[in-house]
């Protein structure tokens, strides 16, 4: 498995707002190419709750999650532990543990981002995908995000997150990359579209903030940001309150644009 750095790390605060999404908002694209019966891998699982409604959509197909971290892959397993159609592994996302072609769709959910190669990834994915197959990304565009009313911690917090990211020689802006990046792994066939979380209501807005206050301050991105000399306590400290300052604005408006493929194989 390549030595790489997850920026983000696996607190809580991480696997909890991951655990939000669903498949609707955070793969609406892939779902109209879906239908019950597809093989389907989702690599980068985390806590699973995407993976899951893919395993009732697809049912009575087989359904694997695999991620990197064992923490996450068994918290994933023993909250979907009901679903019989479903299941969990580890994985290396560059020697995937599957036959040739033997999935109908691989699906990644925010995962190239964080790869040092997801050119690479791409082919390892189209190798376990069978002919006729979907290999379908998504990836959010950090410094395409944008955030009403102006903050100088947020302006703070994103320098940052961009200095550290590409410490760990990751692509923080993966979603305009994309599809370079497959065409560079030599897949031709590739429809690409955008779409967005937004927060913008009170309920989301402060859930948004709060999250990333406690990220800032508990998560992988502290630890890395201290141990780098990107940051100091107080700096950690700044950008936190800078979230929840922004969190209470009845004005506050956070965009998140995400670059997705959807690849004929």
């Amino acid at each position: 498995m390549n030595d790489e750095v997850y920026s983000h790390g696996h607190h809580a605060s991480v696997t909890s707002a991951h655990a939000m999404r669903r498949a609707q908002d955070s793969a609406g694209y892939l779902l109209e190419h879906l239908s019950s019966g597809m093989r389907l891998l989702d690599i980068g699982c985390g806590p699973g709750s995407i993976t899951a409604d893919f395993a009732a959509l697809l049912d009575p197909a087989v359904v694997i999650g695999m991620d990197r971290a064992e923490g996450v892959v068994a918290l994933a397993a023993r909250t979907y532990a009901g679903i019989e159609n479903l299941s969990f592994r580890t994985g290396n996302v560059y020697d995937l543990d599957l036959e040739d072609e033997s999935v109908d769709v691989v699906h990644a959910h925010q995962v190239l981002q964080h790869l040092t190669d997801p050119v690479a990834a791409l082919r390892e994915m189209q190798r376990v995908t069978r002919p006729g197959g979907i290999i379908a990304v998504r990836d959010a565009d950090f410094h395409a995000m944008a955030w009403y009313p102006p903050a100088p911690e947020l302006d703070e917090w994103m320098e940052t997150y961009q200095q550290l990211a590409r410490s760990n020689r990751a692509e923080p802006d993966a979603g305009r990359h994309l599809l370079a990046w497959a065409h560079e792994a030599g897949l031709t066939e590739v429809e690409a579209s955008s779409s967005n979380w937004l927060y913008a209501t009170q309920e989301r807005r402060r859930w948004h903030a709060e999250t990333w206050a406690e990220r800032v301050l508990s998560s992988g991105f502290a630890e890395q940001t201290l141990e780098r000399g990107l940051a100091d306590s107080a700096a950690l400290e700044r950008m936190a309150a800078g979230w929840r300052r922004w969190g209470e604005s009845p004005d506050g408006w956070f965009l998140i644009p995400c670059g997705e493929l959807i690849i004929r194989v």
